[in-house]
């Protein structure tokens, strides 16, 4: 992957992951309006962000799954006292993992883990990675690479 497409992968998951912490706050009634005053707040024109874009709605689609996996994975942790930043973070991650088998779940890992030690502290980026290892561990593809079925 060109360092370029990699800078704009990571710039649209910090979109995804900043979107998603605010929908955890204060839900809209209006997906549609709130997404393009969001977008019309970045630096780059929207298409940029299509992926973030795409990242944002299969999160919102399959948020009630994702939690149910966060909440079983996240042994002795009230689901309520997960940092917001945290929970947005592993909301993205585990969006990726179950449902974008397009990417590898170490490049999704990875990511997520960055996103920690950017966005909030040294004791998350470890309970992010494991609760995305534990994740990772039920999963039946490979881990180092994409799988296409």
């Amino acid at each position: 992957m060109s360092e370029g497409k990699k800078t704009q992968r990571r710039q649209c998951r910090v979109a995804a992951m900043q979107y998603i912490y605010a929908w955890s706050i204060n839900r809209p009634t209006d997906l549609a309006n709130d997404l393009t005053v969001f977008f019309e707040g970045l630096e780059e024109k929207r298409d940029y962000y299509n992926f973030a874009e795409e990242m944002i709605h299969g999160i919102i689609e399959y948020s009630m799954e994702i939690d149910d996996q966060i909440m079983g994975l996240a042994k002795n942790w009230e689901f309520e006292r997960i940092a917001k930043i945290d929970l947005a973070i592993l909301r993205l991650a585990a969006y990726e993992l179950l449902y974008r088998k397009d990417i590898p779940p170490v490049v999704t890992i990875n990511e997520a883990i960055d996103l920690s030690k950017e966005f909030s502290t040294a004791e998350s980026r470890r309970f992010v990675n494991g609760i995305l290892d534990k994740l990772k561990g039920g999963l039946d593809r490979p881990s180092r690479t994409a799988s296409w079925e």
